[in-house]
């Protein structure tokens, strides 16, 4: 196995679940006021989000090898984080000991304005103590890294930057808050201090920068200017929302003006920004031009709902086309399917034979993870729909979308073969015609790893309009399906295996045994015999040995 390769930014702060709601404006005190839907559907989404995870996404966008290292919970929402993390590539040291994920509830409003409340959990816990424990091999692999003030304990932070120090890292901070917010539940102002003066590169929020550097009076680079004579940064980059960013660092000195583009959600604009910045440094860019190429990822993070680039290439494309110039970067980091684990990052397969092995590797992982996560009380309202559908005369349908029909065809003859008869039902078909195979009472299993594809849903409404109840098996209980169905099974995988990451294997076999196990149940209860087994199995080596051929 080859030796764990350098990474060009390691980070360790807030990654977050965010639960995004849209209104026509924040309310104050004592005011209440409605809430909007959301594009797709839905009064709140969850998207992938945090200081450090926005900031280290972007930045792989952008063609960094970047990794993320503290500690996380092993509950839904970690799952979900750590699943966007494999998609993008971002290698993670995690311990997942936490009590829960983060979590930050985000209201926004018309003008793309929002409110925030957050509870830190997880990375409110990580100590000092963990990070020097659980991490520093992690941290020495870094060419430099980054840490935040908003979550993550002052005590953490600082160890962290220790370590690269002693290491001759370079590092960044990214001060997100108002000292006056970070002070007490963060640790003290002393600390705060010790922290900003670990900084090789200091990149407050211009609210942070004020309190800091009140004789600045609100302009952006005399708040640069100032914090860097304060504190002896290498470097100081305020933000300024629309207006751009103030620069303060050796060759240059100024504003560089922001991106023109029309703000949907400025949530984490400010992390993306820091990831544009810090791409651009990697890649040999000047001040002024990573500036541009930060202010040109804030801008494309304001013009979606969610801060995360779920899409790192169509992310990366909006970038290079707002910052307007040709611009020579490597290739977005890919995942690395199951070569990232929850505390330490797999050694890089060195040949085919060893990749499929890996990919084995992650599909079983994550098995042992469903199974662990998996209680009776999901299978016996299951059985309970089934069992009051098919006493009134209901039937099973089993539907599903691309790789998902597969399953669904399978899971339809392993239902048959066992007793319980049961039909494909084909999504695509259902609203022009193939619903009317589904009579009122009846059950229909749809299976979405995703929960959120178009057709099925479509299909499922056509069903649901007839009469029908719906059980869902998919890998996202909280998404549209998973919501709309009468029971849900939850198939959430973090993994897939493969180079890539990306084509269904860990997500087919979580599915197809969910199914295979709702089988076996239904087999159980109505006391199926071999004599009933034969009776519809006579062929093949099967039908020999139950004839006791």
């Amino acid at each position: 196995m080859k030796h764990a390769a350098r990474l060009d930014l390691a980070g360790i702060g807030s990654m977050v679940v965010d639960r995004m709601h849209r209104t026509q404006r924040i309310v104050r005190e004592d005011e209440k006021g409605p809430l909007r839907g959301l594009p797709g559907g839905g009064l709140v989404q969850s998207f992938v989000g945090g200081v450090m995870l926005n900031q280290v996404g972007w930045a792989a966008a952008l063609g960094l090898r970047t990794g993320l290292f503290g500690k996380q919970a092993d509950d839904e929402g970690g799952r979900f984080l750590r699943a966007a993390m494999d998609r993008l590539g971002i290698e993670r040291d995690l311990v997942l000991d936490g009590s829960a994920s983060s979590l930050a509830e985000i209201f926004v409003d018309d003008a793309g304005e929002r409110a925030i409340y957050m509870a830190s959990a997880a990375t409110g816990e990580t100590t000092a103590e963990h990070v020097r424990r659980h991490h520093a091999q992690f941290i020495r692999r870094a060419a430099r890294l980054s840490t935040e003030i908003s979550q993550l304990p002052l005590d953490a932070a600082h160890e962290a930057l220790a370590i690269a120090r002693e290491a001759g890292i370079p590092t960044v901070v990214d001060l997100d808050v108002p000292p006056s917010r970070a002070t007490g539940h963060l640790g003290s102002e002393r600390l705060l201090h010790d922290v900003l003066r670990a900084a090789d590169l200091l990149k407050p929020s211009k609210a942070a920068a004020a309190e800091l550097v009140p004789d600045a009076k609100a302009d952006a680079l005399a708040l640069a200017k100032g914090l860097r004579a304060r504190f002896g940064s290498r470097a100081v980059v305020v933000t300024d929302g629309p207006r751009g960013c103030a620069i303060v660092a050796d060759g240059f000195e100024g504003i560089v003006p922001s991106v023109a583009v029309k703000a949907l959600d400025t949530t984490g604009a400010g992390d993306a920004f820091l990831g544009g910045l810090l791409a651009g440094l990697h890649h040999g860019l000047s001040w002024q031009a990573a500036g541009r190429l930060g202010n040109a990822c804030g801008a494309a993070c304001a013009e979606r709902l969610g801060a995360f680039p779920e899409d790192a290439l169509r992310a990366r494309a909006r970038v290079l086309e707002l910052y307007g110039d040709d611009l020579a970067l490597g290739p977005p980091a890919q995942s690395h399917g199951g070569r990232t684990a929850s505390r330490q990052t797999r050694p890089v397969a060195e040949s085919a034979g060893e990749e499929a092995l890996a990919t084995l590797d992650v599909v079983i992982e994550e098995l042992a993870a469903l199974r662990r996560r998996a209680t009776p009380e999901r299978f016996d309202a299951a059985l309970r729909i089934v069992r009051e559908s098919e006493a009134c005369g209901g039937r099973v349908h089993v539907t599903g979308v691309g790789k998902a029909s597969h399953v669904a065809r399978y899971a339809a003859a392993l239902l048959s073969s066992t007793g319980t008869p049961a039909t494909f039902l084909d999504s695509g078909e259902a609203v022009h015609g193939g619903a009317g195979q589904v009579a009122r009472g009846d059950v229909v299993i749809a299976v979405s790893h995703s929960g959120e594809t178009d057709e099925l849903l479509a299909a499922v409404a056509a069903v649901r309009a007839l009469g029908a109840r719906v059980l869902a098996v998919t890998g996202a209980p909280a998404s549209r399906l998973g919501r709309h169905a009468d029971v849900t099974l939850d198939a959430f995988v973090a993994r897939e295996g493969g180079g890539l990451g990306l084509a269904p294997r860990a997500s087919v076999a979580a599915q197809s045994l969910l199914l295979a196990a709702l089988a076996a149940a239904l087999e159980r209860e109505r006391g199926f015999a071999h004599a009933d087994y034969l009776a519809r199995h006579p062929g093949g080596s099967l039908g020999k040995r139950l004839r006791g051929e």
